[in-house]
């Protein structure tokens, strides 16, 4: 047998021919693997700083604890911990769910609670259930990776609102919302992370959010709020949820991957009464049950844990880690760089001088160790090629500092190159529906 033919055999390893490709589902095309993973497998070396994932510093948790306590669970609670559960979560969590929500002024009935696997599962849910093929979405540009991932995986039409530092602009989605209305276009739902949001780290104003609820109002459009960061404030006073103001058109997402841990996988969606039964359904569909023995570890945590107390742990360690970034841009970056300055969560967005391709450069970048993720990822088309996402999450501060040493230092000669030989910044390719990169 050849090596070429060999190479063809389904199952063989290190094959690089999919005999299967003419079998998949026309809406599995796009799912391809993602440009980033292959980043974070640099990033990772000990050798890299990476400014690069969202991943919480769980080393902040007092793990002897919380070994503890899901030793606890085995031994008092093992025949339920290990058996099947119910789609929708376990009661007993989904009060406790509400009562964690009341922290951001949230009023909620656990019977409008649907547990998920991270607030990432609610997001597909809620996508399988309202989105056909064609469909308009509207989110934040930029917006989340993996949202984007999932709007894409069952063809919609991702189209970007622009934000400013307030948040989204109002006045660009009513005209986003009245355009599709003119195309004849069906537009399921706006999707925006309105705290300290991913990528940008701009919280949504007070005055925002009211101006976002009454557009998508009277365009009688949902709006999914998707809030994982909220109580990682670190300054400033929060704002009320959309949720809280909205008159029954808000979806609202939920998870604990930041203020407790991601290897748990608890996340949930709050949704009027209709729209969860669709979605325990969706869910059943997806998986049958949620881990049980992850729902009464966290059952058992928000219960018997002062998880509040952990929560400031938690905000006074990010404070000064985001604190560490923006001083270090200050006194590093070259001058015609800018950034947000976030009043809390994991990420600050930075642009670059006029002429800086920040995917080109990407590699330059890891030549000198540190690592980011360029803002093309954030779009679903071609925009964000002077952007990147710096996080500050998981360095510690010297290391954030050393980190941005280094940027600087490639920054600058990007810059001699662009004065020597010019802007190497490509534009944008109109239409373009690129796959984004799958991380937090």
């Amino acid at each position: 047998m050849s090596a070429d033919h060999r190479e063809q055999q389904p199952g063989r390893q290190g094959s690089r021919i999919d005999p299967y490709v003419g079998r998949y589902a026309h809406r599995a095309q796009g799912m391809v693997a993602s440009e980033v993973r292959a980043l974070f497998a640099v990033a990772s070396r000990p050798e890299v700083v990476s400014l690069a994932g969202g991943m919480p510093n769980v080393g902040a948790l007092p793990l002897d604890q919380i070994g503890e306590l899901i030793r606890d669970v085995v031994a008092e609670e093992g025949p339920t911990a290990l058996q099947y559960g119910s789609a929708q979560g376990d009661p007993v969590l989904r009060e406790l769910l509400c009562d964690y929500m009341t922290q951001e002024g949230v009023d909620a009935s656990p019977d409008d609670v649907i547990v998920t696997v991270g607030s990432q599962q609610a997001l597909d849910l809620i996508t399988r259930v309202f989105v056909d093929p064609g469909d308009v979405v509207l989110c934040e540009g930029p917006t989340y990776v993996t949202a984007i991932n999932t709007f894409a995986a069952f063809q919609a039409d991702i189209r970007h609102v622009s934000m400013d530092d307030q948040g989204v602009v109002p006045e660009e989605l009513d005209e986003a919302l009245t355009r599709a209305e003119r195309e004849g276009r069906r537009v399921k739902f706006f999707y925006t992370v309105p705290n300290f949001h991913n990528p940008g780290g701009i919280t949504m104003s007070g005055q925002r959010r009211a101006r976002v609820i009454e557009v998508c109002e009277r365009h009688d459009v949902l709006i999914v709020e998707d809030n994982p960061y909220g109580l990682l404030r670190y300054e400033g006073e929060a704002e009320a949820t959309l949720y809280s103001q909205g008159s029954g058109n808000v979806i609202y997402l939920g998870s604990l991957s930041k203020t407790l841990s991601p290897g748990l996988r608890i996340g949930w969606a709050l949704a009027p009464a209709p729209v969860r039964a669709k979605l325990v359904l969706a869910a059943e569909s997806a998986m049958l049950s949620h881990s049980m023995f992850n729902q009464l570890v966290v059952r058992r945590y928000l219960k018997t844990f002062p998880w509040r107390e952990q929560i400031k742990v938690f905000n006074a360690m990010y404070g000064e880690r985001r604190d560490a970034m923006l001083g270090a841009l200050e006194a590093m970056m070259p001058q015609g760089c800018t950034w947000t300055r976030p009043q809390g969560g994991f990420f600050v967005w930075a642009t670059m001088p006029e002429g800086i391709d920040v995917k080109a450069m990407q590699p330059r970048a890891l030549a000198e160790r540190v690592a980011y993720v360029p803002g093309t990822g954030f779009y679903a088309d071609d925009r964000g090629r002077s952007d990147m996402r710096l996080s500050f999450c998981f360095p510690t501060p010297e290391e954030i500092r050393e980190g941005v040493r280094r940027l600087s230092g490639v920054v600058e000669n990007e810059l001699d190159l662009r004065d020597t030989f010019g802007s190497t910044l490509v534009p944008p390719t109109a239409g373009s529906q690129a796959p984004a990169p799958d991380l937090s």
